[in-house]
């Protein structure tokens, strides 16, 4: 574990926030995330069960947790099994979790081995009519792996397949959606550590590094600072790469007189953050190039200032778009006649602005939520708008992380640097 402890608070109300919303007579069952293999007999680094953090605060693989909301035994309306060690998981893959570790983490009083969970669920599903399934589920992509939830709910399907089956995933997303004090403060310190990443490579930056050097000075200061892991892989893309949405090769020279585009975040204690900057390779705009970059920095800032209570990610994206075809035409791209030829179904502004202009943000850096949600206190989203220009081999695109609120919002990166005057004069100041 890289970040200080969290206070079991936290999850307490969270649990507390979910038994509300199952019905009475009901069990919730919620398992660790899957051990990814990666060659060998080594797996990827484990990686927790959004769901699961969001209610125990276990980071530890082989853990479950039943949640009984109609018990009477208090002391069993919470249940967390975990993994037993032994003398050879010691040795091979270090320390686990004890009953005691487990309950100041979670702030769960009833701590179980694993190895007692089938007679545990034998007893109490007799008594139960409705079991919830925390199923992964994600609205752009499906995995061809079989996660330990899904499996798990398979196997009780066929040893008790009259009990009524509920989607569990629909209820802590609505729940997850509205961030708790602690977990803006989380986001705040990935947001912070993010700030020193970025700070680091405008010192680095000049023509002739490679893009993969870039991502190593962004890791060093990550880890230093105990980021956990980064919440995606890095996108640090010069020139013409910058026009490939997705691009994480990293591979290429940086050239001098082209354009970054660097796409990168803190992830810590599970949280993530969200930053896109694009800054001159040599560390000086040419005319054109701070002309596109003023262009987005003036939609971003507009799209931020659309970002506030009872709107939602589909109307700030319309506007957004609107506003972008303005910029294009002044920008040369193409003429308000071509616009009135083009047809609606094929906007121009499309050819240079193929993304959205944002996504939900939490425990997940694309975290639960839809683009037709309205926004409530308490969400964080990203504001990003960008450009693309294949035949200038530029791409730009400007990112920070927003908390709405009350009376708006609040951008949780604003001390990041943005203004092109502020991106030179720091690049300036090579080490």
């Amino acid at each position: 574990m890289h970040y200080k402890t969290i206070d079991q608070s936290l999850f307490k109300r969270n649990r507390e926030k979910l038994i509300k919303k199952l019905k009475r007579n009901s069990i919730a069952i919620i398992n660790s995330n899957n051990e990814m293999h990666r060659t060998g007999d080594q797996n990827f680094r484990f990686r927790q069960n959004s769901n699961m953090f969001y209610l125990t605060g276990i980071n530890q693989e082989q853990s479950i947790l039943i949640i009984l909301p109609g018990y009477q035994d208090k002391k069993l309306k919470e249940v967390l099994f975990i993994r037993k060690s032994s003398e050879k998981v010691e040795t091979w893959e270090g320390h686990k979790l004890t009953f005691e570790e487990a309950r100041k983490a979670s702030g769960i009083e009833t701590i179980k081995w694993l190895d007692e969970l089938d007679a545990f669920l034998k007893e109490r599903l007799m008594a139960v009519d409705t079991i919830y399934v925390d199923i992964q589920e994600n609205q752009k992509y499906t995995s061809d792996t079989i996660f330990r939830g899904e499996k798990f709910y398979n196997e009780l399907k066929n040893q008790y397949p009259l009990h009524n089956y509920e989607r569990l995933f629909p209820v802590i997303s609505e729940l997850r959606m509205i961030k708790e004090p602690e977990e803006i403060e989380l986001i705040k310190k990935a947001c912070s550590i993010t700030k020193d990443g970025f700070i680091r490579i405008l010192k680095f930056v000049k023509p002739g590094v490679m893009e993969y050097q870039v991502e190593a000075e962004i890791a060093h200061e990550f880890f230093r600072q105990g980021a956990s892991e980064f919440p995606y892989p890095p996108i640090i893309a010069s020139g013409l790469n910058a026009c490939t949405l997705h691009y994480i090769a990293n591979n290429k020279l940086c050239i001098d007189g082209d354009m970054i585009l660097m796409d990168f975040a803190a992830e810590y204690a599970n949280y993530s953050s969200d930053l896109s900057r694009t800054i001159p390779v040599n560390g000086t705009f040419t005319k054109r190039q701070k002309q596109l970059y003023e262009a987005t920095l003036r939609v971003f800032k507009y799209a931020k200032s659309l970002m506030k209570p009872c709107t939602t990610i589909n109307k700030v994206h319309k506007e957004v778009c609107k506003k972008w075809e303005e910029e294009h035409i002044q920008l040369g791209l193409y003429t308000k006649d071509d616009v009135k030829k083009s047809p609606k179904d094929s906007p121009l502004w499309a050819k240079y602005y193929m993304h959205g202009t944002s996504h939900f943000m939490g425990l997940d850096v694309h975290d639960v939520g839809n683009k037709d949600d309205e926004f409530l206190p308490g969400m964080v989203l990203t504001c990003e708008p960008a450009i693309y220009i294949p035949d200038e081999k530029i791409g730009i695109r400007i990112e920070n992380d927003v908390l709405i609120t009350e009376k708006g919002n609040i951008d949780l990166m604003e001390d990041i640097p943005v203004e092109p005057a502020e991106i030179e004069k720091l690049m300036r100041k090579k080490n």
